[in-house]
């Protein structure tokens, strides 16, 4: 008996016993309604994608082409229809997830209006914004299934045993819009119970995988800015075990923690950590502080920090605002004392934040790390941030110019030009962008690879195209033959807005309910059935 018709069954069985009146209600109607809303909380979400993360994880351990993928969401409906698109074009969503960007909800859903990716932002925005995803996730689900049952009912009128047959294995082997969500909880938004208590209503909505950054909480950039303020490893040990204790707390026991490093671009510490023992924690990372000796009190002035490092007292280098210089080029060496700490203390993944997307770069940084933690991988930005094809021309245009190669053609300072796209280095630099994700995940261990902010500019590219138009000399001409004809053309599910609404959902609902008397909006005069 198929899962279908076992659902149909129990609750066939279970009515009679049920304290309310179950007259007029269709058993098969509640099967339905049931499996379109097969996970009743966010826990279930988050167990269930937290599951599949660490198949994902344990199949790329195995074959490290086995990378996954997500983009970066700022809405439900994005989101909702991202993996739409994947099901039609792919036809399945397996290895594909959705990201969760502090930085979009800090500049499309602050009440404040736009904000830098600071964490000024509510922070139950973050949450929030979890659960609407998954909401929408779950509407596809819906939508979807009673396609599906459509051509169940079309079977039984027809008296189709075989087309009947293959309704309901459809029906049952109906793979869910619900996918991981990678969350970014940003610094932790204040201290280790500021974070614990953040972790649990991001899980609550359905978050298996939390990111978490070593930067100072009160002081937090983006990544890409200036500015950035790291904290000693204790301080943020301390949060990724809050975001542990949560999962555990929560029973979401496969929760899956990135730590995430902002050491490469950031000189800065707020806190001098002390020291317990000659090579504790505390004093490998005081050792990155920079200084001048000093061999007598005459050399320092009031407020000045004296630092015991190694044996040799220094004066730390230290700014007006009472912040802590790092060494120059200490960068890497901390990043990598920042991910082996991070894996030995409770994180699953690692997440470098670059300037650059370098592939060789990164390699160097995880074989150092994979040397302490041999399956260290890592979860890798690329970011909207980066110009991707200066920085890739840029890449070719030095490998060229090593190899021996004549490079007289091109001017390194306008690499940009569009007169170089169908040269050979505009060409190599885009045969590289697009093999990036496959080398990065086969050479430098990255397990997932996100765009943070793609709905972000897509938009904005997209709204520009049709104002131009729309309000230039194409008027109405601008919006069909640039969205709805496309539409069509392509099948999306979009260009019938009012079914994508839950509409025709709805009418079912209402026909379960009151049968023949339910007022429908899927009559006639409904013009959708255009579409």
């Amino acid at each position: 008996m198929s899962i279908y018709e076992s659902e149909i069954k129990a609750i066939e069985a279970s009515l009679p016993d049920q304290a309310y009146t179950t007259s007029g209600i269709d058993p098969e109607n509640v099967a339905r309604m049931r499996i379109q809303n097969r996970f009743q909380t966010g826990l279930d979400i988050a167990r269930y994608t937290a599951k599949i993360m660490r198949e994902d994880m344990a199949a790329y351990d195995q074959d490290p082409t086995q990378y996954t993928q997500s983009l970066g969401c700022w809405h439900g409906f994005i989101g909702q229809q991202k993996m739409i698109s994947i099901k039609k074009h792919f036809g399945t969503t397996k290895g594909r997830y959705l990201y969760l960007s502090g930085w979009m909800v800090a500049a499309m859903r602050s009440e404040f209006g736009p904000l830098p990716d600071q964490s000024m932002h509510e922070k139950t925005a973050v949450p929030a914004l979890i659960e609407e995803l998954y909401t929408f996730l779950r509407q596809a689900d819906a939508r979807e299934l009673r396609e599906l049952y459509g051509a169940v009912d079309a079977a039984k009128a027809s008296n189709n045993k075989s087309a009947y047959e293959s309704a309901i294995k459809a029906v049952d082997e109906f793979e869910t819009h619900v996918v991981p969500i990678i969350a970014d909880i940003d610094a932790g938004f204040g201290n280790e119970e500021a974070t614990y208590l953040l972790a649990k209503k991001m899980i609550e909505a359905g978050a298996a995988c939390i990111q978490i950054e070593n930067q100072v909480s009160d002081a937090k950039q983006c990544g890409h800015q200036d500015g950035k303020v790291t904290v000693p490893h204790e301080d943020f040990i301390a949060k990724l075990k809050a975001v542990r204790h949560a999962f555990l707390e929560l029973g979401v026991e496969d929760g899956v923690i990135v730590a995430r490093t902002d050491s490469l671009g950031a000189g800065l510490t707020q806190k001098i950590p002390v020291s317990t023992s000659e090579n504790d924690l505390a004093s490998q990372y005081t050792d990155f502080v920079d200084g001048e000796p000093v061999t007598s009190l005459d050399q320092t002035d009031a407020g000045d920090f004296l630092l015991n490092q190694n044996g040799q007292v220094i004066k730390a280098a230290r700014l007006p605002n009472g912040l802590f210089k790092f060494k120059a080029s200490s960068n890497e060496d901390r990043v990598v004392l920042d991910c082996i700490t991070s894996l030995q203390n409770g994180a699953d993944l690692l997440w470098i934040e670059t300037e650059k997307p370098h592939v060789q770069q990164i390699a160097g940084m995880v074989n150092r790390i994979r040397a302490v933690v041999p399956d260290a991988k890592l979860v890798y930005n690329n970011s909207p941030s980066f110009n991707w094809t200066l920085n890739f021309r840029q890449q070719v245009y030095e490998s060229m110019v090593k190899a021996g190669k004549d490079v007289t053609a091109y001017d390194q300072d306008d690499l940009m030009s569009s007169a170089y796209d169908h040269t050979d280095l505009g060409l190599e630099a885009d045969r590289r962008i697009r093999s990036f994700q496959a080398n990065g995940s086969k050479e430098a261990g990255i397990f997932h690879h996100l765009i943070t902010l793609p709905t972000y500019h897509t938009a904005a590219l997209s709204t520009d195209e049709l104002a131009k138009d729309y309000f230039g000399d194409q008027a109405m001409l601008a919006y069909v033959a640039g969205v709805q004809r496309t539409e069509i053309r392509e099948s999306l599910a979009s260009v019938k807005h009012q079914d994508m609404a839950g509409s025709n959902i709805g009418d079912d609902h209402k026909t379960y309910f009151s049968g023949g008397n339910a007022l429908r909006a899927a009559g006639e005069n409904n013009t959708m059935n255009q579409f």
